[in-house]
């Protein structure tokens, strides 16, 4: 099976790209439950067997999606993490990229807010775990060179942070708010890592 690193790293013409696009797209349209193979093949403007020649089950394509938008929403954080003049502007630049994207996602938007019985065993217990461990392993490079050694832990809680903040329907800040984020960083995150 092709391995999908990210849609926009991939030619626009292939296959996988085509698929992974309109996996995102018919999950934003119908959900994650109702989304079929026939779906997506239509979407894509190939068939059913090539998207199987491609991906091995539904279960894959939708894993390759996921994976194609983790990697193309770790790529922007840490573009945004380069051009950061402090370790402040890298995390409040990394929180709000991320709240940013997955706020405004219609596939993720859709799956939250009609079928959260698809997304939160990936969030919480074991599935929280491997997530976050996930997250901090693809924003660790956004802090290397403001913490050196330190960086996969405030990685970590970084992470921790940012998917505690999207998922509180209370949040004292919200991810997107770069200037509200920026003094919650201040208080609450910049002191556990420094």
């Amino acid at each position: 099976m092709t391995a999908v690193l990210a849609v926009n790293t991939l030619e626009p013409d292939r296959v996988e790209t085509r698929a992974v696009e309109a996996t995102l797209a018919c999950i934003a349209r119908h959900g994650l439950s109702k989304t079929t193979i026939d779906d997506i093949a239509r979407e894509a403007g190939c068939s059913r067997a090539t998207l199987y020649r491609y991906f091995g089950s539904r279960a894959e394509l939708v894993a390759a999606a996921v994976h194609a938008e983790a990697s193309r929403v770790a790529s922007l954080a840490r573009e945004v993490a380069d051009s950061a003049a402090t370790l402040e502007d890298a995390v409040v630049g990394v929180l709000a990229v991320a709240g940013r994207e997955l706020g405004q996602h219609p596939a993720l938007g859709f799956v939250a807010d009609v079928e959260p019985e698809q997304l939160l065993p990936y969030l919480t217990f074991a599935g929280g775990d491997r997530f976050l461990q996930s997250a901090a392993e693809a924003i660790t490079p956004c802090f290397t060179r403001f913490v050196g050694d330190g960086a996969a832990r405030a990685a970590e809680w970084i992470a921790r942070i940012g998917l505690a903040l999207w998922l509180s329907p209370t949040a004292p800040v919200a991810l997107w708010d770069g200037e509200a984020l920026r003094g919650y960083v201040r208080a609450f995150v910049l002191p556990a890592i420094e």
